[in-house]
């Protein structure tokens, strides 16, 4: 059965600076569907390869007050923001979050509203799901609240190159041959591939009105997390992994082994840990009455891993988990020349002449950070790092989503690239724990004779007594790091080859 009228909707896609939004845009767009993106800062979408064929606006779904004027014309609103690993109330912000958005998207006469949810165990009363699961469905509800039809697709784990669950799987298994794992490897699970969860909702623009209700949605395998683990080994190539389950290790607790042992930090893998508590397994799949199964069927489980891991190793990861950046007002300050005005500004700078193309010194700079490095005692990074992570923080872990590129907005470690002219200026923003606002900025220029000259400044704006006290505290380290740093990716610019 078959009832989508034809394509060319005008959709408005929230979360396009995110890991799914960020793919479903092209996705719509080669459907033959107009584009609008509403983000806090559009800016950010300025290096996306789509960018060009879209409209984006300013726009915050927890201020209301922004929303006025984004869904003009609009025929189908895509839901795909969340708050989850921001704090213990994340789900007040999102059930606030998703008022705004549902009046808003009512008043201005939208169709339709497509949201991505979270598979619900069969069952269970919603008391007892975990936080994630509870706002995820709470969400659904408020959407729905405002008399404008909802689709609301509920996934489980999202199989795809840079997703959080996929990386939760990689680095658990690769890096650890023999794992002490608490009871929830043996939870039955119905993972699905990301490049299904993106024909659904590409398909739930053309649905009719009495599509107005969840769907779940996974694919043709159901397997334990202990399987999932054991077939992501063998599609690696990898020995096969001893996997010990202990009792006693609980949701809290394993989530914070997560945070250790994988790049995603423990206020975001402690809800994905607490939503294995529970069998997630479709219960239904009526969305094949309206958004019918590709003719080969649904992605297989070992298919989408195996072309997840293609995707990593051909540095082609289009998005990432950690794509969306931590929230921030955009009344924060910002580092820009040649004056700054909002307080206290503590700045380090560093200035070097290199008998080097300015070229090859860019090189290096665009390529800093992830497997490089930052080029001045590993050690101190890695520390930094850890307390960040023991903090609750990003620490260090996140790495690149492209090996040699950087693109504005892209998560790069603990910092998130701010602004890029390539060939000339990167400056990237702390996001790590800090009792302040934190700027590192690298410039490159041509220098008179024939080399390049280099400019780092580490930038500081201090909230408080707090702040003040700790770039003081930290003053004495700067030497050792930061200038360390600026002598060594000049040296590394002497050195003919592409940088390691």
């Amino acid at each position: 059965m078959d009832e989508r009228p034809p394509t060319g909707r005008h959709c408005l896609v929230t979360g396009a600076t995110g890991y799914i939004g960020g793919r479903l845009v092209p996705e719509l767009l080669a459907a033959g569907h107009r584009v609008r993106c509403l983000a806090r800062d559009p800016g950010r979408l300025r290096d996306q390869p789509w960018r060009a064929g879209v409209e984006a606006v300013t726009g915050d779904v927890t201020r209301p007050g922004t929303l006025a004027g984004a869904f003009d014309g609009v025929d189908v609103a895509y839901y795909l923001v969340h708050s989850l690993g921001t704090g213990p109330h994340f789900d007040t912000t999102d059930r606030h979050a998703a008022r705004a958005f549902a009046r808003a998207a009512a008043a201005a006469g939208v169709a339709r509203i497509v949201y991505l949810s979270g598979l619900l165990p069969a069952g269970v009363p919603e008391p007892e799901l975990s936080a994630h699961l509870r706002s995820r469905a709470e969400v659904g509800r408020v959407l729905r609240s405002t008399g404008v039809p909802t689709t609301e697709l509920r996934a489980a784990v999202i199989i795809g190159s840079g997703s959080a669950s996929f990386e939760m799987l990689r680095y658990l298994t690769e890096r650890l041959p023999v794992m002490v794992t608490p009871r929830w490897v043996d939870t039955r699970i119905q993972p699905i591939a990301v490049r299904d969860v993106l024909a659904y909702l590409v398909g739930a623009a053309g649905l009719p009105p009495q599509a107005d209700r969840p769907f779940d949605i996974g694919g043709p395998d159901v397997l334990t997390y202990r399987l999932m683990m054991h077939r992501y080994a063998e599609a690696a190539g990898l020995h096969r992994r001893l996997i010990l389950p202990v009792p006693v290790l609980t949701p809290a607790l394993s989530s914070h082994w997560v945070g250790l042992v994988t790049p995603v930090p423990g206020p975001l893998a402690r809800p994905l840990v607490e939503s294995l508590r529970h069998e997630v397994v479709c219960h239904e799949h009526d969305i094949a009455r309206w958004i019918p199964d590709p003719p080969g069927g649904l992605t297989g489980f070992d298919r989408a891993v195996e072309l997840a891991l293609r995707r990593v190793r051909d540095a082609r990861v289009d998005t990432r988990w950690s794509s969306a950046s931590l929230p921030g007002a955009p009344s924060d300050p910002l580092p820009t020349d040649p004056d700054w005005a909002g307080g206290s500004l503590y700045q380090d700078l560093r200035e070097r002449h290199v008998a080097a193309d300015p070229a090859a010194l860019w090189r290096v700079v665009e390529g800093i950070g992830g497997d490089n490095g930052w080029y001045s005692l590993p050690f101190a990074w890695a520390l930094r790092g850890t307390l960040d992570r023991l903090a609750g923080g990003v620490g260090l872990r996140r790495g690149r989503r492209d090996r040699h590129r950087l693109r504005v907005g892209d998560a790069l470690d603990f910092w998130r690239v701010e602004e890029i002219e390539p060939g000339r200026l990167l400056r990237l923003r702390a996001e790590m724990r800090l009792p302040g606002l934190a700027w590192l900025e690298l410039r490159v220029a041509p220098d008179g004779d024939g080399g390049a000259r280099y400019r780092q400044r580490a930038l500081f704006h201090p909230h408080g007594l707090a702040g003040h006290a700790y770039w003081w505290a930290m003053a004495p380290f700067h030497g050792p790091v930061f200038g360390a740093m600026a002598r060594n990716i000049t040296d590394r610019a002497r050195r003919p080859g592409p940088p390691p």
